[in-house]
C-alpha cells in the first residue's frame, strides 16, 4: 500500500497540472517602501506595480444573460456575481492570481463584479492599487473601498503568527457596512486561493432557512483545539454552542447573505467576542475564532471541493501538504507557506505549480521549465488517475 501511494501522489499532481493549466478561456501590510514578501527573494515595492502582465480578455459566452444595466453603479445589476477580496501590497501577487483564476474559469466572466477592500495606510494607497487592477484587467468590473484600520485596531489581540494580526484580515467582518446596502449577497475569498471551476456554481449555493453564511465544514477536526483552556473552563462561554457539537469551517471562502448579516447585527456579535478576548485569552488564532463562536453549528454546508484549504501548511513551519480526497474546485494556500514565496525561493511544494499558471507577475525568478519536464517524463502513465480528482 505504501508503495502504491508513493506512485499515485506525484502522478496525481501531474494530472492536476495538465487539467488546470489555463490554455483556452472557459468563459498585509503597512510596511516601508520596500516590502519583503514573507521572507522571499523577490521584493514587492511601488515600482513592482508595473511588473504585472495584462491578463487575457475574457468575454461572456452565448449562453450568458446579456447585461443591460447602464446606470452609474454596475454593481447593482441583478445579473452580477459579487466577489469581495482584500487588496494590499504584500499579498497583491496572490490577489491578482486569484482574480485571474476566477475570470479564466467563469462561464460568464463579464458578470462578475469584484469589491476590493484596501487598507487606509497601506504603502500602495487605494488609488494606486485601483490603477494596477485596471491596467492588469482592463475590462474588469470592480470597485476599491478604503478600510479604516482604526475601526478594528483596538479590538485585535496578539496571535500565534504576526501576519494574522493585520487589521485587513478583519475586513470581512465589516463587509455589511463597507458595501452598498443594495449588495445583498457576496462571496468572500482570501488572497491565497485559485479557482479551477466556475464561480457561478458557488454563487448559486442556497442558504437554507435563516442561515447567514455558507462554507465547507470539517467535522472531523477537533473543534476544542481552537479555544484555550480558559474558554472551556469558564462556566458560561462554552454554552454559546448550546447542546450541539459545531464543526470547524475556514473563513477564507464564504458565501454571505449580507441582508441577513446586517439585520442580525453580526458585526457587533463578532466584536463582542473580540472584546472578551482582550480581557481573557480564549483563543490563539486571529480573526477565525470569533466567526466560529458566532456561526459554529449554524453554517450552510458547501461541498468540500470549494475549499481545498491548508495547502500553505501550518501556521509555524508552513510545510508541504497534499490535497484532501475528492474533487477540486478551489485551492487554498491557508497557513504560513505561500506559493509565490516558495516558487521564488526555489523550494516549492508540488501543489505550488498549480498556482503558477495564474501568476501575472513578470519579475519571476523560478524555473519555468520544470513543469514541462515533469509532464514530458510522465505522459504515458497519467490518465489512469484523472477520475480520482475530477
Amino acid at each position: 500500500m505504501e508503495k502504491r501511494l508513493a506512485i499515485i501522489w506525484p502522478v496525481s499532481v501531474l494530472v492536476l497540472l495538465i487539467v488546470f493549466y489555463p490554455s483556452v478561456s472557459l468563459g498585509i501590510r503597512a510596511r516601508p517602501k520596500d516590502v519583503r514578501i514573507n521572507g522571499g527573494d523577490v521584493r514587492m515595492d511601488l515600482q513592482s506595480l508595473s511588473r504585472f502582465a495584462e491578463a487575457p480578455e475574457y468575454r461572456n459566452g452565448a449562453e450568458c444573460v446579456r447585461l443591460r444595466f447602464s446606470g452609474p453603479k454596475p454593481e447593482l445589476d441583478p445579473n452580477m456575481v459579487h466577489v469581495a477580496m482584500t487588496l494590499d501590497l504584500e499579498y497583491l501577487r496572490g490577489s491578482v492570481a486569484a482574480v485571474h483564476s476566477v475570470l479564466r474559469h467563469a462561464s460568464c466572466p463579464e458578470n462578475v463584479f469584484f469589491h476590493f477592500i484596501a487598507a487606509e495606510f497601506d504603502t500602495a494607497n487605494p488609488r494606486v492599487l485601483s490603477r494596477l487592477v485596471r491596467s492588469t484587467f482592463p475590462s474588469l468590473s470592480f470597485k476599491v473601498y478604503i478600510f479604516r484600520e482604526d475601526t478594528v485596531i483596538n479590538l485585535i489581540s496578539s496571535s500565534i503568527r504576526q501576519a494574522l494580526e493585520n487589521p485587513l484580515n478583519y475586513a470581512r467582518n465589516y463587509l455589511g457596512d463597507i458595501l452598498s446596502a443594495d449588495v445583498r449577497r457576496v462571496i468572500y475569498l482570501d488572497s491565497d486561493v485559485v479557482l479551477v471551476d466556475d464561480i457561478h456554481k458557488l454563487w448559486n449555493v442556497t442558504l437554507t432557512g435563516s442561515r447567514v453564511i455558507g462554507a465547507p465544514e470539517y467535522c472531523h477536526a477537533n473543534f476544542t483545539n481552537y479555544f484555550t483552556d480558559e474558554f472551556w473552563s469558564d462556566p458560561d462561554y462554552p454554552s454559546t454552542f448550546g447542546s450541539s457539537t459545531p464543526c470547524y469551517f475556514n473563513t477564507g471562502v464564504m458565501v454571505m447573505d449580507l441582508g441577513r448579516w446586517r439585520a442580525g447585527s453580526y458585526r457587533a456579535r463578532i466584536e463582542q467576542w473580540m472584546e472578551v478576548q482582550k480581557r481573557t485569552r480564549i483563543y490563539e488564532l486571529g480573526s477565525l475564532p470569533p466567526f466560529l463562536l458566532v456561526f459554529g453549528g449554524d453554517v450552510e454546508p458547501i461541498d468540500h471541493r470549494w475549499n481545498q484549504h491548508g495547502l500553505g501548511g501550518d501556521n509555524v513551519k508552513g510545510s508541504c501538504r497534499s490535497l484532501h480526497p475528492g474533487p477540486v474546485s478551489l485551492l487554498h494556500w491557508s497557513g504560513k507557506g505561500k506559493p509565490w514565496v516558495r516558487l521564488d525561493e526555489k523550494r516549492p511544494c508540488p501543489l505550488d505549480y498549480l498556482w503558477e499558471p495564474y501568476d501575472l507577475f513578470k519579475a519571476k525568478v523560478h524555473n519555468h521549465g520544470l513543469n514541462a519536464n515533469l509532464l514530458k517524463q510522465s505522459q504515458g502513465s497519467l490518465f489512469g488517475y484523472s477520475n480520482y480528482f475530477l
